[in-house]
C-alpha cells in the first residue's frame, strides 16, 4: 500500500490529446422499473465546438462517431443527491485521452430527485445502475467494437464509492437507520467480474464494516482522500485498506486542504455562492488548479492498470 499526500504543485500535466464526442442515451432499469440518462464522452476524429449541456459549457462534437481502436471503458458514479456532469472535466480529459467514459445518474439518489437516499433500496439499485451501464456499452452497435471488453474501471466519489466497491466483489451491509425496522441487512450485488480497476474519491464506505465485507475486492485502486474532509471520517479509508485482499493494490492519497466537494468538477462562477456548497472548498484551495492534476493522476493510474 502507497501512502502519501498530494502537494498539488508537485504533479505536472502531459498535452497527448483529441477530439471528444458527446453521447446521450437513455438506460433501463427493468428490475426497478425506471429509466434513467447517461451521460457518454470519447474519442473522436470530429472536431468539436463550445456546447452547452445543461448549465455547462464543453467543447465537444455531439453525437459524433467514435475514433477507430480499442480504449478502455471507464464509468463514473456520483455521489448521493449529485449528478452525472458534476465529473464532466474529469470525464473529457479521460475522454480526450484515450478512454470511453459513461456517466449514469442513479435515479432517485440524484439532485433532481433524491427520495431514496439513506434506504436499503439505494444501496440495492446503485450497483445494479454500473452493471446496466456496463452491459448497454458491451452490446451497443456504436460503442461495442471500440472497447476494450476486458479493460472496465469504475471512479466513484463519496457513496459512489460505496457503489464502485460492491460492483467489484463488496458485500455492503445496511445501516440501521436505512431499515424500517432498526435492522442492518446485508445487501445481495451482482458483482462484476470484468472490473479491472478503481478510483475512489472520498468514498463512503461505512457499509463494510462487516469481517470479510471487501475479501471479493482484488483489484488496483486509487483511493484519493480529503485532508479536511466535511463528511468522511479517515477510519472510512482504513476500511478499504484492512479489507480488500491485497492492501498493496491501493495506491491512496490524501490531498492537502482539500474538502468532500473539492472533486466536483469546478462550477461556472454564477453557480459560486456562499449558498451552494457544493461549490465552495477550504479557504485557500484551487479546484481549478486541482483538477486539473487530479485528472493526470487519474489517467496515469488507469493507463498504468488497464
Amino acid at each position: 500500500m502507497k501512502n502519501d499526500k498530494i502537494n498539488t504543485s508537485q504533479l505536472t500535466e502531459e498535452d497527448n490529446e483529441s477530439f471528444v464526442g458527446y453521447y446521450e442515451v437513455e438506460l433501463v432499469d427493468n428490475n426497478g422499473g425506471v429509466s434513467f440518462p447517461m451521460s457518454v464522452m470519447y474519442p473522436t476524429d470530429q472536431e468539436g465546438k463550445i456546447e452547452a449541456i445543461g448549465p455547462f459549457l464543453l467543447d465537444v462534437s455531439i453525437n459524433a462517431q467514435p475514433k477507430e481502436g480499442r480504449y478502455p471503458l471507464v464509468l463514473i458514479s456520483h455521489g448521493s443527491g449529485g449528478g452525472n456532469l458534476l465529473y464532466r472535466t474529469l470525464a473529457h480529459y479521460l475522454a480526450g485521452h484515450g478512454f470511453i467514459v459513461g456517466m449514469p445518474e442513479h435515479p432517485f439518489n440524484n439532485f433532481n430527485n433524491n427520495t431514496l437516499e439513506g434506504t436499503v433500496e439505494n444501496l440495492e439499485n446503485r450497483p445494479r445502475h454500473i452493471n446496466i451501464a456496463i452491459d448497454w456499452f458491451l452490446g451497443s452497435e456504436k460503442y461495442s467494437g471500440v472497447i476494450k471488453s476486458d479493460s472496465i474501471s469504475i471512479i466513484g466519489h463519496s457513496t459512489g464509492g460505496c457503489t464502485a466497491l460492491s460492483v467489484a466483489g463488496g458485500i455492503p451491509t445496511s445501516l440501521p437507520n436505512e431499515s424500517l425496522d432498526g435492522k442492518p441487512r446485508q445487501i445481495h450485488v451482482s458483482h462484476q467480474k470484468k472490473i479491472s480497476s478503481l478510483v475512489l474519491l472520498a468514498p463512503g464506505t461505512v457499509w463494510f464494516k462487516e469481517k470479510g465485507a471487501l475479501s471479493g475486492v482484488d483489484i488496483p485502486i486509487l483511493m484519493i482522500n480529503a485532508e479536511k474532509d466535511e463528511f468522511i471520517e479517515p477510519f472510512q479509508a482504513r476500511i478499504v485498506l484492512e479489507g480488500v485482499v491485497d492492501s498493496g493494490k491501493v495506491e491512496q492519497r490524501i490531498v492537502e486542504n482539500a474538502g468532500h466537494f473539492s472533486f466536483l468538477s469546478p462550477f461556472p462562477e454564477f453557480m459560486i455562492t456562499p449558498e451552494f456548497f457544493p461549490a465552495l472548498d477550504p479557504v485557500g484551495f484551487d479546484r481549478k488548479k486541482f483538477h486539473n492534476e487530479l485528472n493526470l493522476w487519474i489517467y496515469n493510474f488507469l493507463s498504468k492498470v488497464n
